[in-house]
Protein backbone atom coordinates (compact mmCIF):
# COMPACT_ATOMS: atom_id res chain seq x y z
CA UNK A 1 0.00 0.00 0.00
CA UNK A 2 2.98 2.40 -0.29
CA UNK A 3 2.63 3.69 -3.54
CA UNK A 4 -1.29 4.43 -2.67
CA UNK A 5 -0.18 6.20 0.22
CA UNK A 6 2.69 8.03 -1.78
CA UNK A 7 0.08 8.94 -5.01
CA UNK A 8 -3.01 10.21 -1.84
CA UNK A 9 0.15 12.39 -0.19
CA UNK A 10 1.64 14.00 -3.71
CA UNK A 11 -2.73 14.87 -4.47
CA UNK A 12 -2.96 16.45 -0.87
CA UNK A 13 0.02 18.56 -2.09
CA UNK A 14 -1.70 19.16 -5.39
CA UNK A 15 -4.78 20.31 -3.69
CA UNK A 16 -2.68 23.03 -1.99
CA UNK A 17 -1.33 21.46 1.21
CA UNK A 18 2.10 22.71 1.61
CA UNK A 19 3.06 21.90 4.71
CA UNK A 20 5.68 18.90 5.03
CA UNK A 21 5.37 17.53 8.26
CA UNK A 22 1.96 17.30 7.87
CA UNK A 23 2.52 15.84 4.34
CA UNK A 24 5.03 13.67 5.84
CA UNK A 25 2.18 12.12 8.90
CA UNK A 26 -0.13 11.30 6.09
CA UNK A 27 2.50 9.23 4.30
CA UNK A 28 3.02 7.56 6.99
CA UNK A 29 -0.01 6.44 8.72
CA UNK A 30 -1.45 3.21 7.38
CA UNK A 31 -4.83 4.61 6.35
CA UNK A 32 -6.02 1.09 5.00
CA UNK A 33 -5.67 -0.39 8.69
CA UNK A 34 -7.77 1.94 10.38
CA UNK A 35 -11.02 0.77 8.43
CA UNK A 36 -12.87 -2.44 9.35
CA UNK A 37 -11.68 -5.27 8.18
CA UNK A 38 -15.61 -5.81 7.11
CA UNK A 39 -15.45 -3.17 5.01
CA UNK A 40 -11.57 -2.88 3.46
CA UNK A 41 -11.92 -4.83 0.78
CA UNK A 42 -14.81 -3.04 -0.41
CA UNK A 43 -13.70 0.48 -0.51
CA UNK A 44 -10.42 2.30 -2.17
CA UNK A 45 -8.73 3.87 1.53
CA UNK A 46 -6.40 5.94 -0.12
CA UNK A 47 -8.93 7.45 -2.68
CA UNK A 48 -9.98 10.83 -2.50
CA UNK A 49 -13.27 10.63 -0.77
CA UNK A 50 -14.34 9.61 2.64
CA UNK A 51 -14.78 5.76 3.60
CA UNK A 52 -17.22 4.27 5.12
CA UNK A 53 -16.42 2.37 9.46
CA UNK A 54 -20.08 1.48 9.64
CA UNK A 55 -22.62 2.94 12.11
CA UNK A 56 -23.39 5.72 9.83
CA UNK A 57 -20.11 6.86 10.55
CA UNK A 58 -16.72 7.56 7.89
CA UNK A 59 -13.09 8.75 7.38
CA UNK A 60 -12.80 11.96 5.98
CA UNK A 61 -11.31 12.32 2.59
CA UNK A 62 -7.53 12.60 2.96
CA UNK A 63 -7.69 16.30 2.05
CA UNK A 64 -9.80 16.87 4.35
CA UNK A 65 -7.44 15.02 7.29
CA UNK A 66 -4.52 17.06 6.31
CA UNK A 67 -6.56 20.84 5.48
CA UNK A 68 -7.70 20.50 9.15
CA UNK A 69 -4.35 18.99 10.85
CA UNK A 70 -2.61 21.83 9.09
CA UNK A 71 -5.07 24.35 9.85
CA UNK A 72 -4.38 24.09 14.32
CA UNK A 73 -0.99 24.12 13.67
CA UNK A 74 0.37 20.72 15.42
CA UNK A 75 3.67 20.91 17.43
CA UNK A 76 5.27 17.47 19.11
CA UNK A 77 4.26 18.38 22.95
CA UNK A 78 0.88 19.67 22.53
CA UNK A 79 -2.48 18.11 24.06
CA UNK A 80 -4.95 18.25 21.15
CA UNK A 81 -8.84 16.92 21.99
CA UNK A 82 -10.13 15.15 19.32
CA UNK A 83 -14.49 15.20 19.10
CA UNK A 84 -15.38 12.26 17.16
CA UNK A 85 -12.67 9.08 16.90
CA UNK A 86 -14.38 7.28 14.41
CA UNK A 87 -11.89 4.76 13.21
CA UNK A 88 -8.57 6.22 15.28
CA UNK A 89 -7.39 7.75 11.64
CA UNK A 90 -7.27 11.34 12.35
CA UNK A 91 -5.98 10.60 15.52
CA UNK A 92 -3.15 8.82 14.83
CA UNK A 93 -2.08 11.39 11.96
CA UNK A 94 -1.85 13.77 14.97
CA UNK A 95 0.34 11.46 17.43
CA UNK A 96 2.61 10.89 14.40
CA UNK A 97 2.63 14.40 14.71
CA UNK A 98 3.96 14.24 18.15
CA UNK A 99 0.71 15.76 19.87
CA UNK A 100 -1.01 14.30 22.81
CA UNK A 101 -4.24 12.78 21.86
CA UNK A 102 -7.78 12.85 23.80
CA UNK A 103 -10.12 11.81 21.98
CA UNK A 104 -14.08 11.32 22.27
CA UNK A 105 -16.29 8.68 20.44
CA UNK A 106 -19.73 8.18 21.23
CA UNK A 107 -20.36 5.05 19.40
CA UNK A 108 -19.01 2.39 21.90
CA UNK A 109 -18.45 -0.06 19.06
CA UNK A 110 -16.18 2.81 17.02
CA UNK A 111 -14.67 3.41 20.49
CA UNK A 112 -12.89 -0.38 20.69
CA UNK A 113 -12.00 -0.36 16.93
CA UNK A 114 -9.92 2.81 16.94
CA UNK A 115 -8.42 1.49 20.47
CA UNK A 116 -7.32 -1.51 18.52
CA UNK A 117 -6.49 -0.24 15.81
CA UNK A 118 -4.56 2.38 17.14
CA UNK A 119 -2.38 0.17 19.75
CA UNK A 120 -1.71 -2.12 16.39
CA UNK A 121 0.06 0.49 15.01
CA UNK A 122 1.94 1.82 17.76
CA UNK A 123 0.14 4.26 19.04
CA UNK A 124 -0.70 3.36 22.46
CA UNK A 125 -0.56 7.57 24.00
CA UNK A 126 -3.89 8.08 22.27
CA UNK A 127 -6.27 7.67 25.10
CA UNK A 128 -9.90 7.22 23.57
CA UNK A 129 -12.65 7.62 25.61
CA UNK A 130 -16.00 6.36 25.32
CA UNK A 131 -18.48 9.61 25.71
CA UNK A 132 -20.55 12.39 24.72
CA UNK A 133 -18.40 15.29 23.18
CA UNK A 134 -20.59 17.69 23.42
CA UNK A 135 -18.74 17.61 27.06
CA UNK A 136 -15.45 17.61 26.14
CA UNK A 137 -12.42 16.09 28.53
CA UNK A 138 -12.65 18.34 31.67
CA UNK A 139 -10.34 15.99 33.43
CA UNK A 140 -7.45 16.74 30.71
CA UNK A 141 -7.98 20.68 29.94
CA UNK A 142 -6.89 22.85 28.76
CA UNK A 143 -6.34 21.74 25.30
CA UNK A 144 -3.78 23.54 22.92
CA UNK A 145 -5.59 22.92 20.20
CA UNK A 146 -9.08 21.07 19.50
CA UNK A 147 -10.25 19.54 16.67
CA UNK A 148 -13.85 18.17 15.78
CA UNK A 149 -14.44 15.49 13.56
CA UNK A 150 -18.80 15.83 13.23
CA UNK A 151 -20.93 18.62 12.82
CA UNK A 152 -22.55 21.14 15.33
CA UNK A 153 -25.36 23.29 14.76
CA UNK A 154 -23.20 25.62 16.73
CA UNK A 155 -19.61 25.89 18.38
CA UNK A 156 -20.55 23.84 21.97
CA UNK A 157 -19.61 25.92 24.64
CA UNK A 158 -18.07 23.53 26.79
CA UNK A 159 -15.53 22.69 24.30
CA UNK A 160 -14.75 26.54 24.08
CA UNK A 161 -13.81 26.65 27.87
CA UNK A 162 -11.41 23.59 27.14
CA UNK A 163 -9.05 25.66 25.04
CA UNK A 164 -6.35 27.47 26.72
CA UNK A 165 -5.53 30.67 25.95
CA UNK A 166 -3.79 30.99 22.92
CA UNK A 167 -5.17 28.07 21.33
CA UNK A 168 -7.66 27.16 18.39
CA UNK A 169 -10.03 25.34 17.44
CA UNK A 170 -11.70 23.47 13.60
CA UNK A 171 -14.41 21.81 13.62
CA UNK A 172 -17.62 22.02 10.57
CA UNK A 173 -20.45 23.87 11.96
CA UNK A 174 -24.32 23.96 10.42
CA UNK A 175 -26.92 21.35 9.83
CA UNK A 176 -27.50 21.00 6.01
CA UNK A 177 -24.91 23.59 4.81
CA UNK A 178 -21.85 23.16 7.08
CA UNK A 179 -18.48 25.76 6.98
CA UNK A 180 -15.40 25.05 8.60
CA UNK A 181 -14.64 27.30 11.16
CA UNK A 182 -11.07 28.26 12.79
CA UNK A 183 -11.86 29.44 16.64
CA UNK A 184 -8.93 31.34 17.98
CA UNK A 185 -8.85 31.98 21.80
CA UNK A 186 -7.46 35.17 22.91
CA UNK A 187 -6.85 37.49 25.78
CA UNK A 188 -9.64 39.64 24.49
CA UNK A 189 -12.16 36.75 23.53
CA UNK A 190 -13.00 34.52 20.99
CA UNK A 191 -12.30 35.11 17.14
CA UNK A 192 -14.17 32.80 14.48
CA UNK A 193 -12.33 32.44 11.27
CA UNK A 194 -14.96 31.08 8.56
CA UNK A 195 -13.26 28.49 5.95
CA UNK A 196 -14.15 26.08 3.83
CA UNK A 197 -17.72 24.17 3.00
CA UNK A 198 -17.61 20.52 4.00
CA UNK A 199 -19.56 18.29 4.68
CA UNK A 200 -19.26 15.78 8.09
CA UNK A 201 -21.74 13.33 9.46
CA UNK A 202 -23.52 15.31 12.48
CA UNK A 203 -22.72 15.90 15.72
CA UNK A 204 -25.03 13.20 18.33
CA UNK A 205 -25.75 14.35 21.90
CA UNK A 206 -25.56 11.36 24.66
CA UNK A 207 -28.46 10.83 26.75
CA UNK A 208 -28.72 12.73 29.73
Amino acid sequence: MHAQRSAMVADIRRQGVKDERVLKAMGMVRRHLFIPEKIRGRVDPYGDHPCPIGHGQTISQPFIVAYMTKRIEVDPGMRILEIGTGSGYQAAVLAELGADVYSIEIVPELADHARAALASEGYDSVKVKTGDGYKGWPEHAPFDAIIVTCAPAKIPDALKTQLKDGGRMILPVGTGIQQLVVLEKTAEGFREIPDLYVRFVPMVRGAD
